[in-house]
């Protein structure tokens, strides 16, 4: 399921004058109380680690895992080697070893609990983990050997998980690659079979999401664009088929790794309940006044899926959808089996395992995984520490989404500062009654409140009357 997210890019193109906006972010990081960087007990336990990490017994390095990340990422977690087998297909699968680098109860382990997760401002980031661990020894840089847990799963010719082993070995990744360099690669048919079985692997597990419910919703993302000078602008940027490719192998991993735990009968779930009926009957209605075409017997994912965000009726529906995407949260167990077992979005089981150097849940659910996969003991160290992870994680994810969405704010102020009076085109996305209603511009990319009530669906005119970047806040109305 992908929302709505704010990240950074580099371009060539002008925007919002820096200086105002940097201290908006400055404020931010104030007001949430993001650490600048690290105790000192902190950054001399992860600097000793780096250098002493043990050396997994069984040694992968021959076999030719590569990475795809954003352009710049440093803090790489996960890295994969795609091959076929027989009629069907093999998936290895290296995740970064966060626990042969933090001790449990220690100073790392601490800091990591307080922080929960990296957090992302359009001009820094602030790191779960010393950049020593994230960036350097424990991150999957092409070209050196790092201890990573395996995921090696073995799949049938529709790309069906027919069989999973989990363990601890040495890995070196052959290269990095970025999302727009495959997607050139694949489109061109230059790739190699490794990367070309992306494409092949990543869509029939697509086919197999929508055959089973699984619903993602179309979101665009928002980009605060950074020039050469240093100045900012906002620009939404439709994902690539390759991340969806790409998410699809992590979500696969997801899927495998809730099936050990609920096999071994303990874990922690990422979990999200179906959408509430009423709610999905709303929305159902809502499709309809908008004209969009959605067939009794199609789930709603499939619907979802073949929305244009280029539509302006479908831009608005897409809004609307985020009503049934609510409710998700961590589901520990241990002996006794959770009720809530499925993430609804996903229409299966799911667990997060694929990003412990910046999602601190990870670390824990990769050392069940790797237990129940060998038959041995959870480490007692991972299993006491799951009823605890469930609210730790949501105070996480509660944080991220706050600093995120305090960050679009001031960032769509800072753009429309001195554009007081200004005419934009945009579409209407939702109706909020007495409080007006919401519209989204296209150029730029901005999702504000508008005065006046409007239908969702429908394109307005409307002026820009207030811009305040000190209160993070813009405002339209609708031209008469």
């Amino acid at each position: 399921m992908t929302l709505r997210r704010v990240s950074l890019h580099a371009d060539s193109g002008s925007g919002a004058d820096t200086a105002g906006l940097r201290a908006a972010f400055d404020a931010i990081r104030i007001e949430f109380q993001i650490p600048a960087t690290f105790p000192p007990a902190v950054l001399a336990e992860a600097q000793s680690a780096a250098v002493a990490t043990p050396r997994p017994q069984r040694d992968e390095t021959a076999v030719e895992f590569v990475t795809i990340d954003p352009p710049g990422s440093m803090d790489l977690d996960q890295a994969m080697a795609l091959g076929r087998d027989g009629s069907g297909y093999r998936v290895r699968y290296a995740i970064a070893d966060v626990p042969a680098f933090v001790v449990a109860g220690g100073a790392i382990d601490v800091e990591a609990r307080a922080r929960v997760e990296t957090l992302y401002l359009p001009d820094a980031r602030s790191p779960l983990h010393p950049p020593v661990l994230s960036e350097e020894a424990a991150s999957l840089l092409p070209g050196v050997d790092r201890p990573a847990y395996v995921w090696d799963l073995r799949l049938d010719a529709a790309s069906q998980v027919t069989g999973v082993e989990v363990y601890r070995a040495l890995v070196r990744s052959r290269a990095r690659f970025d999302y727009a360099g495959v997607q050139a690669d694949i489109d061109s048919g230059r790739a190699p079979e490794g990367l070309a079985l992306l494409a092949e692997i990543g869509t029939k597990r697509q086919a197999l999401e929508i055959a089973r419910g699984g619903a993602s919703l179309p979101m665009p993302e928002q980009e605060v664009v950074v020039d050469q000078g240093g100045r900012y602008t906002l620009r939404y940027r439709p994902s690539l088929p390759a991340e969806e490719w790409n998410a699809q192998i992590s979500l696969m991993t997801g899927m495998a790794a809730a099936t050990l735990m609920l096999g071994g009968q303990v874990g922690i779930l990422r979990t999200m309940p179906e959408p509430d009926p009423q709610a999905l009957t709303q929305f159902r209605r809502t499709v309809a006044a908008m004209g969009a075409s959605w067939p009794q017997d199609q789930t709603y994912g499939a619907f979802l899926r073949g929305l244009d965000q280029a539509n302006a009726a479908h831009l608005a529906i897409i809004h609307e959808a985020t009503t049934l995407f609510r409710g998700a949260g961590y589901t520990p167990f241990d002996a006794e089996m959770p009720a809530q077992r499925v993430h609804a979005a996903v229409a299966a089981p799911y667990a997060h395992v694929t990003a412990p150097l910046r999602r601190l849940v990870d670390r824990f659910g990769l050392a069940v995984c790797a237990a129940l996969s060998a038959g041995e003991p959870v480490p007692q160290w991972a299993r006491a520490a799951l009823p605890q992870l469930a609210g730790l994680m949501r105070a996480g994810d509660q944080r991220a989404a706050a600093v995120a969405r305090a960050c679009r704010d001031a960032a769509e102020a800072a753009e429309l500062s001195g554009r007081i009076g200004q005419e934009f085109d945009a579409v209407v996305v939702d109706d909020r009654g007495s409080k007006g209603s919401l519209v989204a511009l296209t150029d730029p990319a901005i999702l504000a409140p508008c005065t006046d009530r409007a239908e969702p669906g429908t394109t307005v005119r409307v002026r820009l009357t207030a811009a305040d970047l000190l209160e993070r806040t813009v405002r339209f109305e609708v031209v008469r």
